[in-house]
């Protein structure tokens, strides 16, 4: 499983387990979806530090890759890659 869906998913986990303990507190349903985003945010920010660590790396790799193939198709398309003829 890649690294961006754990998170993704450790993410929406922690916002459905704090909204769930919010329920039982009577207030605007709103207000709950409102506490849960910020409290899961906050959680995220330091239980899921890990994930978050590995999904930056593995986004700077993808980058990287893309990077590399744009250079090589950019000298391609330039004439810079071709290989003498032995004619």
């Amino acid at each position: 499983m890649s690294a961006a869906v754990k998170y993704t998913l450790g993410r929406i986990g922690l916002f459905a387990v704090v909204f769930v303990a919010l329920l039982p507190i009577g207030m605007n349903i709103f207000l709950q979806l409102m506490l849960a985003l910020a409290f899961s945010a906050t959680l995220s920010f330091l239980l899921l530090r890990g994930w978050r660590d590995e999904m930056a790396e593995e986004m700077a790799g993808a980058a990287q890759r893309r990077r590399a193939e744009k250079e090589r198709l950019r000298s391609a398309l330039a004439g810079d890659d071709q290989q003498p003829n032995g004619k």
